[in-house]
C-alpha cells in the first residue's frame, strides 16, 4: 500500500472504470486506497456518468488480530479536509458524505470494520436520510463468524430501518495466513432479499429491487426514529441515475408475508405464537383469579386453535383441564364433518365437555320477534352468533370462568363477525393471528403431535372449507356455506391487510405487489375484485373494532383500538 506503483495503477483503474462506465445510468462505489498530503486513506469512491461524485474514508482502523491497517492507513476521523483531487477531477471528501440517487433514494456507505463497532457510521447515515446502505468489505472468514456477519447485517438494516448492501472480497483476494470467501447479501428492514454462494471460484452479480417507500414508511411509524436527527450532520451529493430498462423484478414477495416458509424458522415462530397467546391468557387468568375457561367448539381452525391454547395454559399453570369447558352449539348450519372433529378434539383433550343446541331457541327467538322461519337474512344469521354468546357468558358466570373469544385478525379486518355475538368474548385469544397464520400453526402443530388421534382431527379441520355456519346444511350433512366464495379467499385478504397496514402500501402498490406473488394462482381481474371487497369491508366495519375485547398482541399486526390502531368509524 505504500508502493507508489500501486497507488498510480489504482488511479489509473479508477479512470479507466470512469470512461467504461460513462454512459451507464447507475451509480457504482469503488474500493481503493487514496493518499492525501502525508496520509494515506482507505476509501469508497463514488462513481457516476463518466464522474466522480465523492470520496468516503473509512473512520475505523482496526489494529488488532490479523488485523494490522493502523500500519498504512489513517482514520477519516483525523483529517479536516472536505475535498481532494482525482484523476484530475475536484471532488468532496469527507466521512460526512451521503449521495442522492436521482429522486430515488439516499445512501450512505461506511468500510468493513466500520460496521462492526459501538457506533457505526452507518447508523448516523441513515439517522440523517440514508435509506440504502453500502459496506465495502475484506473480511477474512473463521469457522462461526458467517452467523454472526448475516446476523449484525440483518441487525444494522433493521435497526436503521435501511437497505443495506454488504460486499466482500472472495476468491482471488491476496493471503497468506487468511482466506476470504466472498459474501454478497442484500437485506432491507432486516430482511434477507438476496445473497451471493460462499466460496464461490466464479464471478457473481446478486441484485434485488429495493422498496425506498417501506422503509420511509418504517421511519415515519417509529417516532423515536427521528428523534436522533442532527442539524446538518452530512453533506449531500446529487448522483444522477436511470431507471432499469430490463423490465425485471428482482425482489421476493411471499404469498404468506406473517410466517417463514418452512424450517427450524418456522418451528422457532410457531412455538412463539403459542407461548406469547398462552402466556397472556395465563395472565389474565391469574389475575382474575379464574380456574375456568369457557369456549365455544364449532371444529374449524379458529376455535381448534383456541382450545389447544387454552389447555396448553391451564397445563403450565398446573390447572385441571377439566376447567375449561369446551361447549358444541348445534345449529341449522352445523355440519356433521365440523360436529365430529369439535367433540373427538375435546374428549381427546380431557376437557369438560358440554352440548347445547340452539335450534329450539333460535325458533323460539324467530317467533318473538316475528321473523320468518324461511328468511335467510342476516337476522337469522346473526340471531344464532347472539344466542350462542349468550350461552357462553351465561355459562361463565355459572362456573365463575372467562369466555375466550375465538375471532382472527382476518375476521376483525372484514368486519366478518356479529356485533355483539362472536366479536364479543372476555378475552379474544386470536385476535392478533390472520386466518392463513392459524392455517400454518395448526398444519405444524399436527406435524409435532405425538398423539395420533389429534393428529389426524387437526389435519382434518385445516382441510375442512371455513364456513360460519349459519345457513342450513346440504341434506347429506354437509357444509351449505363456504366463507371464501362470500368475501373472497383469505390468503389475498391477509396480503391485502399486511401491506396496507405493515408497509403502508397504497391500492395500486398492492395490486402490483399481488400480481406478482399470486403470479399464476389469481388473475388482475380476480385480485382487483376481492381488494375492492377488502376496502369497502375494512373501511365499513371500524365500529366492531372499535368495540372489541382485550386480547394478546402476537403478530406485527393488531387492530386493537387501544394498541396499535387508531381509525374513526366513519372514515372513507
Amino acid at each position: 500500500f505504500l508502493q507508489s506503483g500501486l497507488l498510480r495503477a489504482a488511479v489509473e483503474s479508477l479512470a479507466d472504470l470512469l470512461r467504461r462506465t460513462a454512459d451507464l445510468p447507475l451509480a457504482a462505489i469503488v474500493g481503493m486506497p487514496v493518499p492525501l498530503g502525508p496520509a494515506l486513506y482507505n476509501c469508497a469512491v463514488v462513481i457516476g456518468g463518466g464522474t466522480i461524485r465523492g470520496v468516503v474514508p473509512k473512520t475505523f482502523i482496526p489494529n488488532y488480530s490479523e488485523f494490522y491497517e493502523a500500519r498504512h492507513f489513517s482514520s477519516g476521523a483525523d483529517t479536516e479536509l472536505t475535498a481532494c483531487r482525482l484523476c484530475g477531477q475536484e471532488v468532496p471528501f469527507g466521512r460526512d458524505l451521503l449521495f442522492r440517487l436521482g429522486d430515488y433514494a439516499t445512501m450512505g456507505i461506511e468500510i468493513c470494520e466500520d460496521m462492526w463497532v459501538p457506533l457505526s457510521p452507518s447508523l448516523a447515515q441513515a439517522v440523517d436520510g440514508a435509506e440504502v446502505l453500502v459496506n465495502l468489505s475484506a473480511s477474512p472468514e473463521s469457522a462461526g463468524k458467517h452467523d454472526y456477519l448475516r446476523a449484525l447485517v440483518r441487525q444494522q438494516s433493521e435497526r436503521a430501518k435501511a437497505a443495506y448492501i454488504y460486499c466482500s472480497a472472495g476468491f482471488g483476494e491476496s493471503s497468506t495466513d487468511l482466506s476470504f470467501a466472498g459474501n454478497g447479501i442484500i437485506v432491507e428492514n432486516g430482511a434477507m432479499l438476496r445473497e451471493t454462494e460462499r466460496f464461490c471460484t466464479e464471478e457473481q452479480l446478486v441484485a434485488a429491487d429495493v422498496d425506498i417507500e417501506l422503509l420511509v414508511t418504517a421511519r415515519r411509524r417509529t417516532s423515536t426514529f427521528a428523534q436522533h436527527r442532527q442539524e446538518a450532520a452530512h453533506r449531500v451529493i446529487a448522483v444522477p441515475v436511470g431507471a432499469s430498462s430490463s423490465g425485471a423484478f428482482e425482489r421476493p414477495i411471499p404469498r404468506n408475508p406473517y410466517m417463514p416458509a418452512g424450517g427450524e424458522e418456522l418451528a422457532v415462530r410457531c412455538r412463539e405464537v403459542l407461548d406469547i397467546q398462552s402466556w397472556g391468557l395465563m395472565q389474565r387468568l391469574d389475575h382474575t383469579g379464574c380456574r375456568h375457561a369457557v369456549l365455544g367448539i364449532s371444529g374449524g381452525l379458529d376455535s381448534t386453535l383456541a382450545l389447544l391454547v387454552v389447555v396448553r395454559a391451564f397445563d403450565k399453570l398446573g390447572y385441571d383441564r377439566r376447567g375449561i369447558v369446551g361447549i358444541t352449539m348445534p345449529g341449522f348450519g352445523t355440519s356433521d364433518r365440523t360436529y365430529a372433529n369439535a367433540v373427538e378434539l375435546m374428549r381427546e383433550l380431557g376437557v369438560t365437555l358440554r352440548e347445547i343446541p340452539i335450534r329450539k331457541a333460535c325458533e323460539q327467538h324467530f317467533a318473538d320477534i316475528g321473523l320468518d322461519p324461511s328468511d335467510r337474512s342476516a337476522t337469522y344469521e346473526n340471531a344464532q352468533a347472539r344466542e350462542r354468546t349468550q350461552i357462553l357468558m351465561d355459562v361463565a358466570n355459572q362456573v365463575g370462568g372467562l369466555v375466550i373469544g375465538t375471532g382472527d385478525l382476518s375476521e376483525l379486518a372484514l368486519g366478518w363477525a356479529t356485533y355483539n355475538g362472536d366479536q364479543m368474548s372476555m378475552y379474544g385469544l386470536n385476535a392478533s393471528l390472520p386466518k392463513t397464520l392459524i392455517q400454518v400453526l395448526l398444519r405444524w402443530m399436527a406435524q409435532v403431535c405425538q398423539d395420533d388421534a389429534i393428529r389426524e382431527i387437526l389435519l382434518d379441520v385445516v382441510a375442512t372449507p371455513i364456513s360460519p355456519e349459519l345457513l342450513p346444511s346440504s341434506e347429506e350433512g354437509g357444509i351449505a356455506q363456504h366463507t371464501e366464495k362470500l368475501v373472497g379467499p383469505y390468503e389475498l385478504h391477509d396480503f391485502f391487510l399486511y401491506h396496507f397496514i405493515q408497509n403502508g402500501y397504497s391500492p395500486a402498490k398492492i395490486l402490483f405487489a399481488a400480481e406478482k406473488a399470486f403470479d399464476g394462482r389469481y388473475d388482475r381481474a380476480t385480485i382487483l375484485r376481492w381488494m375492492r371487497v377488502f376496502f369497502q369491508r375494512f373501511f365499513s366495519q371500524q365500529f366492531k373494532r372499535s368495540a372489541m375485547p382485550d386480547g394478546p398482541k402476537v403478530g406485527i399486526i393488531s387492530l386493537s383500538p387501544r394498541g396499535d390502531w387508531r381509525m374513526p368509524s366513519d372514515a372513507t
